[in-house]
């Protein structure tokens, strides 16, 4: 513990192969998400609270998957970083769009991917004859990936902040006693295009120290940025005479990534959860995900700091993310109040078993047209 608040130290490499290749816990949250949501949603299906045939969950879950990670990065593209449309690099994969390698995941644009995978795994599969089987209505498809929705929005936030990533608001300057529940993070300074750091919140004198604590471990022909690197990995490998010395040019934040895994994943997990027990009209979960999500995300928005290329001031008072958050709740409340106008059978409830839900082999004898919308 330093200056009242811990230096953060973890890799954000699993298992590394090269100084830039490995297996990342970004990578291994998305995979671990992805594995608890088959397994809930074969269960849930093996329990007939799933309109979906067992035998194709495993399909299901890889076309939320594809919905994922693709709506998730285009809309990173498209809200936050639209310059990524047209940079590229000579290394793999040379077009920065398709580099996941350091994150740049948008939570909002995967949602607009989930939804359109919805929509594919509604219409069901075709059999070996052609024939599409096992249609089921997409409301009742999204209800479901609402129950599993928190748990990749949990492991998600998780890796952001082992990532040092979306960082939180500044409680504390470098040099400073910060809280004891406060994080210093070294990915606060940065590399310029240049090879230089980015430290505009250093007084001159910091600056100045840092350069000299870099120095040592820089080798011939390392820019400031390479050494600094070398600097965060003697940290993440537990060097603790690193630590002390990084501290000092490290302001204090509020992990705000942890307060939106608990809000995201564990609090809005506990509401949809709740809501689903029983069949409900379909809809009726995805309403209060957005509703209860877009509300979560709004508040925990206040003690996270939007990045600087993010960062697009505050109209009538909220960020970016504020703003798409309230739009999801304007969503939410429209949903709940259209489904409730509606006239259609109850579907879902993980608490009750349904006995008389067709089994998968039943359900693929007749062809999608003839099954209820």
């Amino acid at each position: 513990m330093t200056l009242a608040a811990w230096v953060h130290n973890i890799d954000p490499f699993l298992v590394r192969f090269t100084d830039t290749f490995g297996l990342r816990w970004y990578g291994m949250s998305y995979l671990a998400g992805f594995a608890l949501g088959y397994v809930l949603l074969r269960w849930m299906a093996k329990r007939g609270s799933a309109r979906i045939p067992v035998h194709r969950v495993a399909d299901s879950i890889f076309i939320i998957a594809l919905g994922v990670i693709v709506g998730g990065r285009l809309g990173y593209a498209v809200f936050y970083r639209p310059d990524l449309f047209w940079s590229f690099s000579r290394s793999l994969p040379w077009w920065d769009l398709l580099d996941l390698s350091e994150g740049g995941m948008a939570s909002h644009g995967g949602m607009i991917g989930i939804g359109i995978a919805a929509w594919l795994v509604s219409r069901g599969f075709k059999d070996d004859t052609g024939v599409r089987r096992g249609r089921t209505p997409v409301l009742h498809v999204l209800d479901l990936l609402c129950l599993l929705g928190p748990i990749g929005l949990f492991f998600g936030r998780i890796a952001n902040f082992i990532n040092g990533e979306l960082l939180g608001r500044i409680v504390a300057g470098p040099g400073e006693s910060g809280p004891w529940w406060a994080v210093r993070f070294p990915q606060e300074i940065v590399a310029a295009p240049d090879g230089r750091l980015s430290t505009d919140h250093l007084t001159p004198e910091l600056r100045s120290r840092l350069v000299q604590d870099i120095q040592p471990l820089m080798l011939p022909g390392d820019t400031l940025a390479r050494g600094y690197a070398r600097m965060v990995e003697a940290v993440q490998a537990g060097s603790a005479e690193k630590a002390e010395q990084l501290s000092r040019y490290l302001t204090a934040r509020h992990p705000s990534q942890l307060y939106q895994a608990l809000a995201e994943g564990i609090v809005v997990g506990l509401v949809v959860w709740w809501v689903g027990r029983r069949p409900r009209r379909p809809g009726v979960v995805g309403g209060w995900f957005l509703i209860s999500y877009g509300l979560l995300r709004i508040l925990t928005e206040i003690w996270r700091l939007p990045d600087a290329h993010f960062d697009i001031g505050r109209p009538g008072g909220l960020s970016r993310g504020q703003w798409l958050s309230a739009l999801m709740v304007l969503a939410g409340l429209a949903l709940l109040a259209i489904v409730q106008r509606r006239v259609s059978p109850k579907l879902g409830g993980w608490l009750v078993r349904s006995p008389a839900q067709p089994g998968d082999e039943q359900r693929d004898q007749e062809p999608a047209a003839h099954e209820p919308q």
